[in-house]
Order: structure tokens, then sequence, then C-alpha cells
């Protein structure tokens, strides 16, 4: 057994199937499934179920992902230290983001490349609430979450920003008093654009309305900042987001809320303990943002 075939095995149970493995790994499907076949003979058991639509673990193939996943890291670690030594990172490093990502991010990825070109950082994107799974089952190696939520065994936390959130509305909204700060039961009254379940912004305004006992109509549902935005330029209703990206729309009015605005807290999340280097520097560079 050699740590191509664990790199085979891990992108064939993270990608669903062959062909999308064969497609992360730049090789053709015939020599990822030669491999897992090779294993599997080795092993004296299979790894995947295979169907003709989707291609999951066995039993055994869930007890082997995390001890691959270990040695895959352990052996990066090992280049990272080797790397270290000559004074240049190498490797790659895996972000789980959210939607709606942090402003932040961007920058801090430009000064790392700059720094460290031969490094290659990837973007996975997905609901908040996955983050620290994803960081215990190794898909990840550093998060970027907006849900202030109590640490979990085995992660550390450190926070990037924290803000009120707003109500951004058309550049006429009748039913608001002309200026000033509103409250959460006049922005009810409105159409509202609101995100889909999962987004860390819907999770946290959800919470604050039910905090405040106000019951709201969503009547735009959407999985996307611009398109949210597009309908509220066009007068369709009113949406409740952070002001770092409301800032982005500057021709929309922005209103604050007189209580119970629902916060904005992003935080950074990784495993606790050391590090690789790669994701250490890349992790400074975060924190100078």
């Amino acid at each position: 057994m050699d740590l191509r075939q664990m790199e085979v095995v891990v992108a064939v149970a993270e990608e669903g199937g062959f062909s999308a493995a064969a497609r992360r790994l730049h090789v053709v499907q015939s020599a990822v499934s030669s491999t897992v076949r090779a294993l599997e003979r080795e092993l004296g058991t299979p790894l995947f179920h295979r169907t003709t639509h989707r291609v999951s673990p066995t039993p055994a193939g869930h007890a082997f992902l995390p001890a691959a996943r270990a040695t895959l890291l352990a052996a990066e670690q090992a280049r990272a230290a080797v790397d270290l030594a000559q004074d240049e990172l190498h490797g790659e490093i895996t972000i789980g983001v959210m939607q709606g990502l942090y402003s932040g991010i961007a920058a801090a990825l430009a000064g790392f490349h700059r720094e460290h070109p031969n490094v290659v950082v990837r973007l996975r994107q997905g609901p908040a609430l996955q983050a620290p799974q994803a960081l215990r089952d190794g898909t990840v190696d550093l998060a970027v979450t907006a849900l202030d939520t109590p640490v979990q065994r085995g992660l550390t936390t450190r926070l990037l920003s924290r803000e009120e959130m707003v109500l951004v509305t058309a550049p006429t909204a009748g039913l608001l008093p002309p200026q000033g700060p509103v409250t959460l039961g006049e922005a009810a009254r409105l159409s509202l654009v609101d995100f889909s379940p999962g987004w860390a912004i819907r999770h946290e305004v959800d919470r604050a309305f039910r905090a405040a006992s106000v019951e709201r109509a969503i009547t735009f549902e959407v999985n996307d900042l611009l398109a949210a935005i597009d309908l509220v330029r066009h007068g369709l209703g009113a949406c409740v987001m952070p002001p770092s990206h409301a800032a982005w729309f500057p021709e929309l009015p922005v209103r604050r809320f007189t209580a119970h605005a629902p916060s904005w807290t992003v935080r950074v999340v990784h495993a606790r303990g050391d590090l690789p280097p790669a994701v250490a520097a890349l992790l400074r560079h975060i924190g100078q943002r």
C-alpha cells in the first residue's frame, strides 16, 4: 500500500465516483479504477459499493478513510517541514468557506500567494453548519464561518470580525419611517428577500426574529447575494445582511435596527494542536486582515 493508492481512495470517496475522482486527480478513469481494485485485492475486501449512479464506501471503506487521510496529512507535513527548512513552502490547502464569502479572505489569499506561490489554495463552499464536521473529517484544513456558536471539542477559533446586520431597501420603502433606525417589527411588515436555510445570514436572522418574538413572512428565498440585491433594487422587497456586504451596493439605502439586530460574527476555525507550516502561514495572513 502506498500514498498514491490512499490519495485515490480518498478522492473517490469525497467525489462520489471514479470519473469525478479522475478529473480531480488529472488522470484517466481506468487508472483510478485499477488503483482501487489493486488496493482492494491487497486488503482482501471491497472498499466501495458500486452502482450505476453512485459509488459509496463499504464499512471497510469507512474504516479505511480516516487513517488514509491522517497518513496523507502526515506525509504532507513531512514534506512541508523539509520545505520550511529550505525557506520554501509547497503543498495544498483547502479552506471551507460559507456562502456570502467573508470580505477579508480574498485580500489574505492574495498576500499569501505572493509570499508562497508554490502552495495551491482551494476554496470549498458550503453551509456554515457543515464546517466543523468537514474539519473533523479532514476534508478542509481550516474554515471561515459566521456562525457564533460554541467551540466544538478538538477545534479552536479566532474572531475575525463582528457586525450588527442592517436592512437594505429599495430607494423608496413607503412602509418604513422616512429616516432613522427601524424595528424588527417594522421590517417584518415589508416583503422580505431572504437566503436559503443553511446560509449563515439566514441562521442569524431567524434567530434574531425568534428572540424578538416577531413573525415574518419571506416573499423571496434565494441562494445568491446578487440575486437578492437585484430583487431589492427593483422594489420587490428588503433584505437583512451584514453592513460589509451592503457596502458593495452603495446606491441602495441602509437602515440600522433599533434593537435585537442580527449579529454577523466571522471566525476562522481549525483543529487544535500543531498545524502544517503552510496552514499556519495562511492563518497569519488571515489574522492580519
